[in-house]
């Protein structure tokens, strides 16, 4: 492969990828489904977590699912048809990077997006199922025992990095550009949290199952619902 294509291929990877992660499930999910726009309730958070404050677990499954997914396939992508074309773990990396920040600022939705969490469990699927299993796993034991979901996005989120790591040889091959684009999806996640961490210190922060749509028609309107 020649040096410009060499350049230009990664670079196309990250761009879709970027695209990818901008289509915003949420709001795609409840437009399909009949339901209000989720940017309007609640939280206003395009994720999963608001899409069920609208009452429909489908939706809120659906859009779950979907967001995850975005993450996943343009890491499994490049990790089992990249090599012919040069792809290798530092494109890995910025593709997942990509498809995560592509869901936190969205082209598409005037780069308001979500916190990330299903995404960046997508991308971690994507680099390792043990990884994501394990974090997945994480989050499920956080949230059971809290019943805090942004508590258990955050401990998650602080694990991945250190699980990633820590497994190397075990499970996975560590590499380290793999490794500094898990950190920094765990920072930004961890950054789309700080409203959520405050509640947190305050103990005024919503329970899963606690809260519903409610009827509040401006984002954040009740800041007590928020996720």
């Amino acid at each position: 492969m020649n040096a410009p294509l060499s350049f230009l291929l990664p670079l196309l990877a990250v761009v879709l990828a970027y695209l990818i992660g901008s289509l915003s499930f949420a709001v795609l999910v409840s437009r399909t489904l009949g339901l209000d726009d989720p940017r309007t309730y609640g939280s206003g958070n395009p994720g999963a977590t608001n899409v069920l404050r609208s009452g429909s677990k489908a939706a809120a499954v659906a859009t779950l699912v979907l967001d995850a997914a975005k993450g996943w396939l343009p890491v499994a992508l490049v990790r089992w048809w990249g090599k012919p074309y040069g792809f290798e773990e530092g494109t890995l990396a910025l593709v997942g990077l990509a498809a995560f920040l592509g869901h936190l600022w969205p082209v598409f939705f005037r780069f308001q997006g979500g916190k990330g969490v299903a995404t960046a469990l997508g991308v971690l699927l994507g680099v390792s199922g043990w990884l994501g299993l394990a974090v997945a796993l994480t989050w499920v034991l956080v949230a059971f025992v809290s019943r805090y979901s942004s508590l258990a996005a955050l401990i998650a989120a602080v694990c991945a990095p250190v699980y990633y790591l820590l497994l190397d040889g075990v499970l996975w091959n560590a590499d380290s550009r793999i490794a500094v684009a898990i950190g920094a999806m765990a920072l930004l996640l961890i950054w789309r949290h700080q409203e959520n961490i405050e509640r947190l210190l305050q103990g005024t922060e919503s329970r899963l199952g606690q809260s519903s749509k409610g009827g509040s028609s401006t984002p954040g309107a009740d800041h007590t619902h928020r996720r």
